[in-house]
């Protein structure tokens, strides 16, 4: 874990930040001394952050699905607050059907969220950083982007999208100073990992995470344990500081060697 105040000056924005790894990515960075746009679906859910950090965090409502609304946000965001220096995409959403099973709708919803939204905050920071000659974008991935997994078809897939995007992005705007890497967690304990796990079953359901599924060709967690969403925003608030100055275009996983870094 870094310390000290060495994002003092810096002006992030950060999406999903209403709870789990987004919620820790914004306690992170506000802790290094950044200042940060908190943003979720509904205000209500980053209010709390705001009210917390007494100034030093703003929050927004942004649906990055929606281009126009990011837009707006951004654009609000460099008019009141200064410059992006940094920009986390953290919103996304998890699709756990069988492709034979998938609706059109849920493929599209995932794709909208975890892809799409991708492209729609970095097109536009990304923007205004090459302008000014740096930045830093940092996208919260997934492993399962770089191994198979058995009815995850449609959020592996998203979230592969999201981080070859990410680096193309770094390859063109490189030129002008400005990163983008992504950081691929394992399984972290938030809500949308619980929201897999069999109810009134938890216990054993997390074990089971850890010590791997052959029948559903699923690894277990080398290390031992479940990460914290504190383990991938360290990761997160490592990229965007000065001591990653020379890294672009990196896929850092943070996963506890679960994919054997297939």
């Amino acid at each position: 874990m870094s310390t000290g105040q060495e994002l003092t000056g810096r002006l992030a924005l950060v999406t999903g930040a209403g709870g789990g790894i987004g919620e820790a990515v914004v306690h992170a960075l506000a802790g290094l001394g950044a200042r940060v746009v908190a943003t979720d679906l509904t205000e209500d859910g980053v209010a709390a952050l705001a009210k917390a950090y007494d100034g030093r965090v703003t929050a927004r409502a942004l649906d990055v699905t929606d281009s126009a609304a990011v837009e707006s946000v951004v654009a609000w965001t460099e008019d009141t607050l200064g410059p992006l220096d940094i920009a986390v995409n953290v919103a996304g959403i998890l699709s756990g059907s069988a492709v034979a099973e998938m609706p059109d709708e849920e493929w599209a919803a995932t794709f909208a969220v975890n892809a799409h939204g991708v492209f729609h905050v970095s097109r536009s920071v990304s923007r205004r950083m090459a302008e000014r000659g740096s930045g830093s974008i940092v996208t919260v991935a997934s492993n399962a982007a770089g191994i198979p997994r058995t009815n995850m078809a449609a959020y592996a897939a998203s979230k592969a999208a999201a981080v070859m995007f990410t680096k193309c992005l770094g390859l063109e705007v490189a030129s002008k100073g400005v990163r983008c890497n992504t950081v691929s967690p394992g399984s972290t304990l938030t809500d949308m990992q619980r929201g897999m796990w069999t109810a009134g079953a938890e216990e054993a359901s997390a074990r089971a995470v850890v010590e791997g599924d052959p029948a559903s060709y699923r690894t277990g967690i080398p290390l031992g344990r479940i990460a914290e969403p504190s383990d991938i925003a360290d990761a997160v608030a490592f990229l965007v500081s000065d001591r990653a100055r020379h890294i672009t275009m990196h896929d850092l996983y943070v996963d506890g060697g679960a994919t054997l870094r297939a």
